[in-house]
């Protein structure tokens, strides 16, 4: 009886033993995850201070609604390249597309009228939602960003986006090859941990981003 006490006890001690380090692996696992979790919003916001991204909003998702929207992407990205001065900084850019805002809106609405459609064209940079997004190499966390938006008719469509500033809007889009001035920039004013959380695999391979 004894013997049968001592096994009993010993594998009481091994399962609180068990139950202990478990309990003990449950708790780090949620202490790193909400630490991890810190520090994306952290470089989400540190992020978004230093970009203004591009944003376009199809009427719907028709075929000739989404090769509109490419049309008014290309007319605008046109006009930026040719007139954009080099800045600083994003405040510099968002400053200088908000001073424009009216001809980027016009022309918007012109391209729309000479492919026969009336929809209704607005522009604005504003402050808009977005989920996580992979362009080229880089990954942006989901999060607010400040973006210069334009929206086709319902804007109900699948809509498209890239990076205006530092520059990586401008690339092959056949290739989908981003920019390596604007990744400098980029790189300049993050910390290496920021950069490192924001590049993704060399063997990732992505073009122009649609949801």
């Amino acid at each position: 009886m004894y013997r049968i006490y001592r096994r009993i006890e010993k594998h009481a001690v091994c399962l609180s033993l068990m139950l202990a380090l478990a309990l003990a692996m449950v708790l780090t696992f949620g202490i790193c995850r909400r630490a991890e979790a810190a520090a994306e919003t952290r470089l989400q916001e540190h992020l978004a201070g230093e970009v203004l991204r591009f944003h376009v909003l199809a009427n719907s998702d028709s075929d000739e609604d989404q090769a509109l929207k490419l049309k008014v992407r290309d007319a605008v990205l046109a006009f930026l390249e040719e007139q954009m001065p080099e800045a600083e900084d994003a405040e510099e850019s968002t400053r200088w597309v908000r001073a424009r805002i009216d001809q980027i809106e016009e022309l918007s609405r012109e391209v729309v009228a000479e492919n026969g459609k009336d929809y209704p064209v607005s522009a604005a940079v504003t402050t808009c939602w977005f989920p996580d997004r992979t362009y080229g190499d880089l990954t942006f966390p989901a999060g607010n960003y400040e973006a210069l938006r334009i929206e086709i008719g319902d804007g109900a469509g699948h809509n498209w986006w890239c990076v205006l500033y530092p520059g990586l809007c401008f690339l092959d889009t056949t290739n989908a090859v981003v920019p390596e001035e604007g990744k400098k920039k980029l790189k300049n004013v993050l910390t290496e941990e920021e950069y490192a959380g924001i590049t993704a695999g060399s063997d990732f391979r992505i073009g122009w981003y649609f949801w």
